[in-house]
């Protein structure tokens, strides 16, 4: 056995080697789709913006948009700005594909919008001048999966081409782009109907070694009209909030301290049994905890506190790691009633749920109104405990 011989035996040894699945063809090439959510303006806004926030606010739109996956990605890598997802197999539908970059865009910018509401923050004030959104690069087409130590590699000349398609001659920065990859497994009529509220517009651009890659792309735009807008999937009645709210006979400051301190939540928070966050972070904004409850555990992350100019007091959490509603929010709205009343509505709003069947879909809506309301008691009961 010769020297490069060795050294390939050595690299098998400790984990360096193609991976077989199921789906792979002879040649050992797999059948994927290759979908990359890359954040426009992030490089303006993390260099020019001047805030020590920012890049943990990109930080968490990355988290958005791994947290907005309904198609079954998988995610390859994290790369500064965008995320590589790929899916062995056949592609999704047109229609599926379009449901699934309408839910990262819808999830993406309603965050953004949670953020600028706080107008006296240096994030606020930063997106204001420096604009963030998203464009969508989708290909489809055969890779090579690798094993490197304990990492996964795509590899192959279609993931140097969607990885090329991030730059392109669309104009615009928010936008879909279909590549000629995956545009063939799709009819022309399936693709008019699922694009049917914009335009599918031809284009194409020259990469040294590629050659000329048509696509076809769609600006997002038109999305901005369904921003906080009901979903068909909500309860009639409720839109996409359901809201719980009582009367709680201690000022709202004390309220405020109360619930946003992390160690009381398992006193308050129904079915919940533990708590875990870094002690030297809490009461910090951006900090994240995990609290167990109902034999699962849910994370949490404290995004935004500010009192409104009608003295309200708002609090903001983000909820990850919860399956049946992605990036879903908690609002905790405290109003003053007199010196030592104060009136409590929580607010938990959900882009959508992650099941296809009503019945599944009304039976958890309920289910956590009802823990909403439970835990809203318990928490009106530990403040008013002398």
């Amino acid at each position: 056995m010769g020297l490069l011989d060795d050294v390939l035996a050595a690299r098998r040894a400790i984990g360096t080697g193609r991976v077989r699945t199921p789906e792979a063809e002879a040649d050992g090439m797999v059948p994927a789709l290759l979908f990359i959510p890359d954040i426009s303006g992030f490089t303006q806004f993390i260099e020019e913006s001047g805030s020590p926030q920012a890049p943990f606010l990109v930080a968490d739109l990355l988290e958005i948009l791994i947290e907005a996956n309904i198609l079954g990605l998988q995610v390859n890598e994290i790369q500064g700005d965008a995320v590589l997802f790929y899916r062995l197999g056949s592609p999704p539908s047109a229609q599926e594909l379009v449901q699934q970059c309408r839910r990262i865009y819808l999830d993406f910018q309603n965050y953004l919008r949670l953020v600028e509401r706080d107008t006296s923050s240096e994030l606020s004030a930063a997106l204001a001048e420096y604009v963030l959104t998203l464009k969508i690069i989708v290909h489809y087409g055969r890779v090579s999966i690798v094993q490197i130590r304990e990492y996964t590699k795509l590899m192959g000349r279609d993931v140097i081409v969607v990885h090329r398609l991030l730059k392109n001659n669309v104009t615009g920065s928010e936008y879909i782009l279909l590549s000629e990859g995956y545009l063939r497994t799709q009819t022309p009529a399936d693709l008019a109907r699922s694009f049917s509220w914009t335009r599918l517009l031809h284009g194409s651009t020259h990469y040294e070694y590629l050659g000329e890659v048509a696509y076809r792309y769609a600006h997002l735009s038109p999305l901005r009209l369904l921003l906080n807008q009901p979903e068909t999937d909500a309860v009639p009645g409720r839109g996409r909030v359901l809201k719980v709210r009582q009367a709680i006979h201690r000022p709202a400051s004390y309220v405020l301290r109360v619930l946003s301190n992390f160690r009381l939540r398992p006193r308050w928070m129904e079915g919940a049994t533990a708590v875990q966050y870094d002690v030297t972070k809490a009461g910090r904004l951006g900090t994240s905890y995990k609290v167990d409850v109902f034999r699962g555990q849910i994370d949490f992350q404290a995004v935004q506190r500010f009192q409104d100019a009608d003295d309200r007091l708002e609090y903001v959490e983000k909820i990850s790691h919860f399956r049946l509603f992605p990036n879903a929010l908690l609002f905790y709205f405290i109003d003053t009633i007199n010196d030592s009343t104060c009136l409590l509505t929580i607010e938990f709003r959900y882009g959508h749920i992650a099941s296809r069947h009503r019945l599944i879909r009304f039976g958890q809506l309920n289910r956590v109104h009802r823990f909403l309301g439970h835990s809203l008691r318990r928490l009106a009961a530990l403040c008013e405990r002398r």
